[in-house]
């Protein structure tokens, strides 16, 4: 009998069989397919938003600035590119020809001028009353001015957007009456594998307490939560629900096992998890943590499949957590992957040919481990730094130092640099003479 010819990415164990190699898992198509789990595929969160909306959130359009303000040194490097520009092209202006008024460059510096906000703020010599003044320089710094403050406003809202309030998390004992209070739950893990849920066995017991000790007992699992199987494209999903019933206060254990059927081994390549909580009656909130567990999160990233008598347990604490700063004083369950232990396995395609012809191999044992640790509560609240009274007056002290700096270097080119005390003179002459000109030309030409 000619061999039998096995996809890419596995072997034969049997005359007829083929099994995918050590990490690999049969998809949909028949074919051999590497499960892989990324460096930050875990994810941990509460999804729990506050009653009300914040006063600064009905005046200003938040979202929208947090989009465009990402990162606050980006910015200040955004606003000294635009003002060495500025600078720049307000000096090639200066440095372009006159030509009596008519050309292009002094239509530009005269604009430029009437955008001086230091108008009588103007060092001049001849001691003479104090009038409005628009120079060349002072539009110039005015500008100046202006993009810093802006740009050193958006810094302020960048501020005032990510750190506005900061979690405060406080812990004390808890009593029996706070744990009624947390009573919902949901538990999804999934076997990533070929297999199905015809494989599953075992799942309906619940043990409270430490196996072989005095405190050990034995309950169904029906009495604790409501559980089922079924199957996903990634393979056999375990859902654990526990709505409006009371949680096991310390160690609490359930578990489950896939076993061979004929011409369809049992093994796995990894785990993906979905843990979340909730208040009763209340969907808008819900705690959560999930991810993935394959041998790259603890066997040196090596490819394997898991397969044999050992358990994988997966240990799950339960903190419980209370919202003061929600209009409800929201209770919620905080579900935290401890640790995973993993349990028989293999990353070499010789011996996990040998334990699938094996019956005693025939197997993979999933365990979860579970500890309420309900002797405190974490209170969580949220603390405003920064209230509207603090941004007003922020906002008006960035006004007032962009303002000075530019004063301040108006005053120092003015006294330093004479000729520029006069500028607002020499152009006014210039656009008298260019105005009296074209008079004179127009009555030239009606003569």
């Amino acid at each position: 009998m000619d061999p039998i010819r096995c996809p890419e990415n596995s072997f034969a164990y049997d005359s007829t069989l083929c099994a995918c190699n050590p990490g690999y898992y049969r998809d949909r198509s028949g074919g051999c397919r590497l499960f892989e789990a990324g460096d930050g595929d875990w994810t941990v969160g509460t999804r729990a938003g506050p009653a009300g909306r914040p006063f600064l959130d009905t005046v200003l359009p938040l979202e929208s600035l947090e989009r465009m303000v990402r990162s606050e040194d980006a910015l200040l490097r955004a606003v000294l590119v635009v003002t060495l520009v500025w600078l720049a092209f307000c000096v090639a202006v200066r440095l372009g020809r006159i030509d009596g008024g008519r050309a292009v460059w002094f239509r530009i510096r005269w604009s430029v001028a009437q955008l001086d906000l230091f108008a009588t703020n103007h060092d001049r010599d001849d001691n003479k009353v104090v009038r409005k003044r628009k120079s060349e320089l002072g539009g110039t710094l005015s500008v100046v001015s202006w993009i810093l403050f802006i740009g050193l406003l958006s810094a302020l809202l960048y501020q005032l957007i990510a750190r506005r309030s900061i979690e405060v998390h406080r812990v004390r004992p808890s009593n029996a009456t706070d744990l009624k209070s947390f009573i919902s739950f949901e538990f999804n893990i999934t076997t990533v594998s070929s297999m199905s849920c015809s494989h599953m066995r075992g799942l309906d017991k619940l043990v409270i307490g430490t196996p072989g000790f005095i405190d050990c007992k034995v309950f169904p699992l029906s009495n604790y939560a409501n559980y089922s199987c079924y199957n996903t494209t990634w393979g056999p999903t375990v859902s654990l629900k526990c709505n409006n019933c009371q949680i096991p206060t310390g160690d609490h254990y359930i578990s489950w096992q896939f076993v061979d059927l004929p011409d369809d081994p049992a093994a796995a390549v990894g785990f993906q998890f979905n843990l979340s909580a909730k208040a009763h009656n209340d969907n808008r909130h819900v705690s959560y943590v999930s991810g993935t567990l394959n041998s790259g999160s603890y066997l040196h990233n090596r490819a394997v499949t898991f397969r044999g008598p050992d358990l994988n347990i997966m240990k799950i604490h339960l903190f419980p957590q209370k919202f003061d700063y929600l209009k409800d004083n929201l209770w919620l369950i905080q579900p935290l992957v401890h640790d995973f232990l993993p349990g028989s396995f293999f990353y070499e395609i010789d011996k996990l040919r040998a334990s699938l012809r094996s019956s005693k191999d025939g197997l993979v044992n999933t365990t979860l481990c579970i500890s309420y640790l309900s002797d405190y509560i974490v209170e969580i609240d949220k603390e405003n730094i920064l209230g509207i009274v603090a941004f007003l007056s922020d906002v008006g002290g960035l006004c007032t130092i962009t303002l000075a700096i530019s004063l301040y270097f108006l005053h120092q080119c003015e006294s330093r640099i004479k000729k520029l005390q006069m500028d607002d003179t020499e152009m006014r002459d210039i656009r008298r003479r260019r105005r009296a000109q074209q008079h004179w030309d127009k009555v030239h030409m009606g003569t």
